[in-house]
């Protein structure tokens, strides 16, 4: 993963536009209000779903009782995002394309829930340092490192990204890897209904991040550090997957 340069004087009114005075910038803390926001519709939406879904979380002991982590988990389903909350009463970080906090109100919201904007498709410096303010104040970051929803059951890895183990490295962070079974079932792709099937968490012991060399983080480390996280995923999703379906 390399470094983008900085943004164009054009990009920059364009990202002020953007998060602009509602305060939505790039990797900030959350305010208390929306935490508390936050909390508020985690209770009852954990109740809801557990009930609905059958809920099971395996490994919890595995989530680190105390400092900065990356979450990454598979990714099967649209769902993932909003479920992925029912692991831990902790709020979670999650990265979100820019455009989407264009809406003021979606904005809001988003921010509550724990997003924050980055610039999508690109290596951006931006992003890197959003999720580098996040983890330095001590908080949790979600990075999928498949980057987008994929299909099947196989966790290929030409779709894995370098982006959490080089935020990892960058960080001196371990990344916790999660597996989602029954996701995919419960909203399938192209359909809008969530069912009520079984949805099962098996969350995987942390990995600690690449070493670094001098400051740095070598480009062979994070390669390698993306493979070993690409094997423990797909080993937590076989196990989530095989549970979901019992």
């Amino acid at each position: 993963m390399t470094e983008s340069a900085a943004p164009t004087p054009a990009e920059g009114s364009k990202r002020r536009e953007i998060v602009g005075d509602a305060g939505y910038a790039f990797g900030s803390e959350m305010t208390r209000m929306q935490r508390a926001g936050y909390m508020a519709l985690w209770y009852p939406f954990t109740l809801l779903a557990k009930v609905y879904f059958r809920v099971e979380i395996h490994g919890r002991e595995n989530l680190p009782s105390s400092g900065p982590f990356i979450i990454s988990p598979v990714h099967r389903s649209y769902l993932d995002t909003p479920v992925l909350a029912l692991i831990n009463r902790q709020v979670f970080r999650y990265m979100g394309k820019e455009s989407l906090w264009t809406n003021r109100i979606g904005a809001w919201f988003l921010s509550m829930m724990g997003g924050f904007p980055v610039q999508r498709g690109t290596a951006d410096r931006t992003a890197i340092q959003s999720a580098e303010a996040v983890l330095d104040r001590g908080e949790v970051l979600v990075m999928f490192p498949e980057g987008t929803r994929r299909e099947g059951p196989i966790v290929e890895a030409e779709n894995m990204n370098d982006g959490p183990s080089f935020i990892a490295g960058r960080a001196q962070v371990p990344i916790v890897p999660v597996g989602i079974g029954g996701s995919a079932n419960i909203m399938p792709k192209g359909q809008n209904m969530v069912w009520p099937r079984k949805l099962v968490f098996v969350i995987g012991e942390p990995l600690p991040p690449p070493e670094q060399t001098k400051g740095r983080v070598p480009r062979r480390a994070v390669r390698q550090h993306t493979d070993t996280l690409r094997e423990r995923i797909q080993a937590l999703y076989d196990d989530a997957q095989q549970r979901a379906s019992a």
